[in-house]
């Protein structure tokens, strides 16, 4: 949770002055779930005229909105949770390669790889690009 709330924050940043340098952290049980990362973002104070004025203009709720998305998807591009499309690499099928090879390379099964790929075959190409899911 950490990294991602370091994540967002450094993007909110870019939008504008933020009232903390650094993540805080408090004891909100919605924020301690242990299987998923949980963040809670505060993006102005209604008590201050000025920043309850802005966060009303839908443009700067979109800048809000879309600095957070950066910084989620920043967090998740840089640790992507194994399994997912996130975490799938590509390779480019060279000149020998066999789904076989491919599969003791990358620690997977043959029928994985055909699976994400939807090989009916073990026929590959030079030139193909096989998705191989990441651990």
């Amino acid at each position: 949770s950490m990294d991602v709330a370091n994540q967002v924050l450094r993007s909110l940043k870019k939008v504008g002055k933020t009232h903390k340098p650094t993540v805080q952290q408090a004891g909100f049980v919605v924020l301690k779930s242990p299987d998923i990362p949980s963040i809670l973002v505060e993006t102005a104070f209604i008590s201050n005229p000025s920043e309850e004025s802005r966060l009303r203009t839908p443009k700067h709720q979109q800048k809000m909105a879309e600095a957070i998305f950066r910084g989620v998807r920043g967090h998740f591009r840089k640790s992507p949770p194994p399994g997912t499309r996130w975490a799938m690499r590509t390779h480019v099928i060279e000149n020998g390669d066999t789904l076989s090879h491919l599969a003791t390379r990358y620690h997977i099964s043959v029928a994985e790889i055909r699976d994400i790929n939807g090989l009916t075959s073990d026929r590959i190409r030079t030139g193909q690009k096989i998705r191989i899911p990441g651990s």
